[in-house]
């Protein structure tokens, strides 16, 4: 199987990986948000997914959250453990890390969820690497919604990234009130 394929649209399809966003897309308009995948692995992909070969990262951040199954990790700056469902795994790669082996599934039949990748600042994109992973019973919300990544409401998420990251809000028009 290999690693990307291309479909008619801009939508990439990697077993068992679709990226829905890129910088060549959706990418350019809301930086420093670049990339947004999601996985859904069984069987085979599953396989695959514990298979992936040991890769650089520099530059960029990823927050990988999972919707289904669960994950082992074991990286040695921030220990060993699992996370589930809800649970998030923040890798700040700064000046550059290599990874691919540090995590894998734990005995199910299905990991499910997505990973957005970040642009790193000018002043964190050369820096040091950081990676966490924190069980869901540790992220926060505020009211219905999750927060993942920044604040929303004064509640601030438990993940370590910049807090120059803009993030998004509905206004209200009185076409929608």
């Amino acid at each position: 199987t290999p690693l990307y394929s291309s479909a008619a649209s801009d939508v990439y399809k990697r077993q068992p990986i679709t990226r829905l966003m890129s910088p060549s897309d959706l990418g350019q308009i809301v930086k420093p948000f670049v990339f947004l995948d999601l996985f859904d692995a069984k069987g085979a992909g599953l396989r695959a997914m514990g298979d992936m070969p040991i890769h650089p990262h520099s530059g960029l951040a990823t927050v990988t959250v999972l919707t289904e199954g669960r994950l082992r990790y074991d990286a040695p700056e921030a220990g060993s453990g699992t996370i589930g469902y809800g649970g998030v795994e923040w890798l700040r790669a700064g000046g550059g890390v290599w990874h691919g082996k540090e995590m894998s599934a734990e005995d199910v039949p299905r990991i499910q969820g997505f990973q957005l990748w970040l642009a790193l600042s000018a002043e964190l994109e050369n820096g040091v690497p950081v990676s966490r992973y924190i069980e869901a019973k540790d992220m926060v919300q505020s009211g219905p919604a999750h927060v993942i990544v920044g604040n929303h409401e004064g509640v601030q998420s438990p993940v370590p990234a910049p807090v120059s990251y803009t993030h998004l809000r509905a206004h209200e028009t009185k076409a929608n009130l």
